[in-house]
């Protein structure tokens, strides 16, 4: 694509260009006629700066605030604002269709059904858009599991307070818990949001009073004890091409690849799983962003799976420890036109060919008053620190957590050594980076 001369540009457009794209310097990789055109759904810098380094033709599918950024820096552009569906949705399909797109990556949760509706019509596929509901309906996910076999915990949809009552006492009762023991504890988590988003842990009557009216209906769970990991699977043709394991350190906090050997002493085990995983949601192509649980008795348990790339920037993690891009993997992998042969040799060997332990950890305030953004030496003097995306805070008052929360930006590490790393991100729960 040939660069627009400043000349021809607003100076209010021109203020979003950034001189470090391949697309601005004229470096950006030729594409191949002959392979797939891509439509990346949601806005992701990251993603379009991998796309422009691959060799597939691709078109950014992103909210109309988006424009003035992919007019300066010559990203070819859609605008559309992912709301729920409507009778408008044909609308995008039948764009990417005139423009000859073959198919839609999803790059967050709310284009999942997105990518659904259009894949179904671009690849002549009806059940894709059935199969992509299945991938945010967390309790029809469960449901569906259950049929394939897929040990799941206990659940049931809340639709208000008094189900949540009812849940949490008839999961105590199972378990036998007399007068006095104290209970143990349920989830609650949104149908169809992301990773930590909505995720409550619940453990009295009052924990139930503090869920907000506007979070119903939500999904309960009962608690599992255990070793809760994180999968991210490159598939085509039905077959895992790349099975990449992330440890949790401590969830919604730090997360590191690839995993300890105790970890992964584990990964036949959870092959299998996801193997099952697969053949139960009639999985043909795409990446997917399983959780499990494996309890002290070695049971697997299956907690949700995500058709997209997952948070806590595990892409940029697992580039970092192999040096192969996750999100020209899901291009690829996603491409009708890619073959056997160059999806095979696209991905290194698991865990032998990784360079080192790539983690981050996401920061919490830990005052409810901050004024300014201070790096503990502990973290940045570490040898294994590499980057931040921390900035000043914007108030004094810190809001209070509800939930999960959201963290204020990761912090980012490196080394060759796994118990090193994950010693490291639980160390960082103790210091404050905001003061």
């Amino acid at each position: 694509m040939a660069v627009t001369p400043e000349s021809k540009l607003s100076q209010e457009v021109l203020s979003w260009r950034d001189p470090s794209l391949d697309s601005v310097r004229g470096t950006e990789t030729p594409k191949d006629p002959n392979k797939g055109y891509i439509a990346l759904l949601g806005w992701s810098v990251n993603a379009i700066k991998a796309a422009q380094k691959f060799n597939r033709r691709y078109i950014v599918v992103a909210p109309d605030w988006a424009a003035d950024f992919c007019t300066a820096n010559n990203i070819p552009f859609i605008p559309w604002d992912f709301e729920r569906l409507t009778d408008r949705s044909m609308e995008i399909v039948e764009k990417l269709k005139a423009e000859g797109v073959d198919v839609a990556v999803p790059l967050f949760e709310e284009t999942v059904e997105w990518s659904g509706v259009i894949n179904s019509v671009l690849l002549d596929s009806p059940r894709m858009y059935g199969q992509s509901i299945l991938f945010r309906d967390k309790a029809l996910m469960k449901r569906r599991a259950q049929l394939g076999g897929i040990r799941v915990g206990i659940f049931e949809e809340a639709h208000e307070k008094e189900d949540v009552v009812r849940f949490m006492k008839r999961v105590n009762q199972t378990l036998l818990h007399l007068d006095g023991d104290p209970d143990d504890p349920i989830h609650v988590k949104a149908f169809d949001k992301a990773g930590c988003l909505g995720h409550r842990v619940i453990r009295t009557v009052e924990d139930i009073d503090a869920i907000p009216d506007e979070e119903y209906p939500l999904l309960m769970e009962s608690h599992l004890d255990g070793w809760e990991f994180a999968v991210e699977a490159w598939i085509h043709n039905g077959k895992i091409k790349f099975l990449n394991i992330s440890e949790y350190v401590t969830l919604g906090y730090s997360v590191f690849v690839p995993a300890t050997k105790e970890l992964e002493s584990w990964r036949e085990a959870i092959t299998k799983q996801v193997e099952l995983l697969i053949k139960t949601f009639d999985i043909q192509f795409g990446q997917i962003h399983p959780e499990y649980f494996v309890t002290s008795d070695g049971t697997m348990y299956f907690g949700e799976v995500a058709y997209r790339p997952p948070g806590f920037k595990a892409f940029e993690l697992i580039e970092r420890a192999y040096g192969f891009s996750g999100y020209q993997a899901s291009m690829l992998v996603f491409d009708p036109k890619s073959t056997p042969e160059e999806v095979d040799a696209f991905f290194p060997r698991e865990v032998v060919d990784a360079k080192g332990y790539a983690g981050c950890f996401g920061v919490y305030p830990r005052r409810r008053v901050v004024s300014k953004l201070e790096m503990p030496k502990e973290c940045v003097e570490h040898p294994y620190f590499e980057s931040h995306e921390l900035v000043p805070p914007a108030g004094a008052t810190v809001p209070e957590r509800n939930a999960f929360g959201t963290h204020w930006g990761l912090v980012f590490f490196f080394g060759d050594d796994p118990i090193k790393m994950r010693d490291l991100l639980k160390a960082q729960e103790e210091l404050d980076f905001y003061v």
